[in-house]
């Protein structure tokens, strides 16, 4: 079933690597160590098209990079802590402002919007 010899194979000190950092003895470690190996393969792919969309795609009319802008699709960034807390406060703001008009909330949204992006 192995194919050592597939173009997108993980090298063995990377596997044993990724086996080193797992808990072993949890149920899960097969799964840890499959994600694991999916998620440098998508990765090694990722950088393939990117390199790909580098050599054949010219900038965009605006500037960009097609190939910036296909990294960032494909792996965006997990949200920020003030993204997070906004939409908190959202759902919190439409189920109470219901019951008092919302403005016990003011408080709490003078601190998400003081957080750094």
């Amino acid at each position: 079933m192995t194919d050592n010899n597939h173009p997108i194979t993980p090298p063995p000190a990377l596997v044993e690597q990724w086996y080193d950092a797992i808990d072993n003895s949890s149920t899960s470690w097969k799964q840890e160590l499959a994600t694991q190996a999916a998620r440098w393969g998508a990765d090694m792919e990722l950088d393939a098209c990117c390199s790909w969309v580098s050599v054949h795609c010219s900038r965009w009319s605006d500037g960009t990079r097609p190939r910036d802008e296909l990294y960032v699709a494909r792996r965006p960034k997990p949200p920020t802590l003030k993204e997070r807390g906004r939409k908190a406060l959202q759902s919190i703001h439409n189920a109470v402002v219901m019951e008092t008009g919302g403005r016990e909330l003011d408080v709490l949204k003078e601190i998400v919007e003081s957080l750094p992006d």
